[in-house]
């Protein structure tokens, strides 16, 4: 069985997310503890954590598989699955068809395999996933524009302030969201960007991409009150900007309040900085931005989704025959065995015919090829019909 368990922006807002990690962890020892899993993959981004479990030992069971906790969602079967080809397509994204969450699930698959616990089923499922994700961006356009949490952040800059022309950004954090964000500013006829990063190679090379100026990450207090929006996307497991670092620059009755947007899962910003007058969003408030995105793309989900279920049933497909393959090929290595003994008895008796060996070897593989093709063919199509029955009466058959 697959099992998805899962907390993402559907259900929990960033507080939420940033706190029930440990609960979504202990749950998982506790399945791997039940069940003695081996494979399993785990997905982590901003906005979602995940994990992805297969057991064959693993079966329907309401005391394991149903949580208490409201904020986690529990998926088995063919619902997992499903799940997961949908998210490598971009549709359970908070922003509809953004491309990072496909890097993010072949990352994902990759230090699994690394680390030893991506076995022969999730490999499949996971490299169809990707398959599915490429090939939907491919048919469609759901990806189409800017699409990206970062580019999100723009939109809602935009749409708080009106125009992001003349303005100074400071963009915190080089890495892949921050990455995202310079993407999405680089198209603004902005006065000034600055980008600060605590690898500072880093932020040189992004405010090159943008014709701005990187900072090193101690200058960051030259340059806050001169900053019209506040761009953070760290990686970093503490505050970037405390409510006591900031409080020296804003000043409450100013007619100019500084705009911050944190993107960054653990937070950047100390949400009290509020009550200095700062007008501070996180990726919650992103939600209105990804509506319209949403709607934008309903007739690229449709297409999408189509395809889905289309690939969907050619996996389930590809589920069923192999668990026939260990099978078949039991059955093979007993009638090879059967062949060579027969072989070496009919050879003793034919010691006196020149070439007797070869002829009686080549006759005896000749019957057990055309005898295992009508098996063989069988078994696949009682695997296609879901006849499991006939499957394990076969096995029956020819255990020793």
């Amino acid at each position: 069985m697959i099992i998805n368990i899962r907390v993402d922006h559907t259900i929990a807002d960033i507080e939420t997310m940033e706190h029930i990690s440990s609960e979504l962890r202990d749950l998982f020892n506790e399945f791997k503890r039940e069940f003695n899993i081996q494979e399993y993959i785990e997905i982590a981004t901003c906005n979602r954590k995940e994990y992805f479990i297969h057991s064959d030992s693993c079966t329907y069971d309401h005391t394991i598989l149903d949580s208490e906790n409201k904020k986690l969602i529990i998926d088995w079967g063919d619902t997992a699955i499903i799940h997961l080809l949908k998210m490598a397509s971009g549709l359970e994204s908070m922003i509809v068809g953004e491309d990072q969450i496909l890097g993010q699930i072949k990352n994902s698959k990759k230090l699994s395999e690394k680390e030893g616990h991506c076995g022969k089923v999730l490999d499949i499922l996971f490299t169809k996933a990707i398959h599915v994700g490429q090939v939907v961006r491919r048919k469609t356009k759901i990806n189409r524009g800017s699409v990206s949490i970062g580019s999100a952040a723009v939109d809602l800059a935009e749409e708080r302030i009106g125009d992001l022309s003349n303005k100074h950004v400071l963009v915190i954090g080089a890495g892949k969201m921050g990455t995202l964000v310079a993407k999405a500013l680089a198209e603004k006829n902005l006065k000034a960007i600055l980008v600060a990063n605590r690898t500072y190679y880093k932020a040189v090379r992004l405010a090159n991409e943008l014709n701005g100026k990187a900072i090193l990450f101690d200058e960051l207090n030259d340059c806050l009150s001169n900053a019209d929006v506040i761009i953070s996307a760290t990686d970093s497991p503490h505050l970037i900007l405390t409510k006591e670092r900031i409080e020296g620059f804003v000043n409450k009755n100013s007619s100019k309040k500084m705009m911050m947007i944190d993107i960054a899962n653990p937070r950047d910003i100390d949400e009290n900085v509020k009550e200095l007058g700062v007008h501070l969003f996180n990726i919650d408030d992103l939600r209105g931005i990804a509506n319209k995105n949403k709607k934008f793309r309903e007739s690229e989900v449709i297409q999408a989704e189509e395809i889905i279920n289309y690939e969907f049933d050619l996996l389930k497909n590809s589920f069923k025959l192999m668990e026939v393959e260990g099978l078949l090929a039991d059955i093979r290595i007993s009638m090879e065995d059967i062949r060579k003994k027969e072989s070496q008895k009919a050879n003793l008796k034919l010691v006196d015919i020149e070439n007797s060996d070869k002829v009686i070897d080549n006759l005896s593989k000749s019957i057990v090829n055309k005898i295992f093709h009508d098996i063989s063919l069988n078994i696949k199509k009682a695997a296609e019909n879901e006849d499991f029955e006939v499957i394990e009466a076969i096995r029956c058959i020819f255990q020793k």
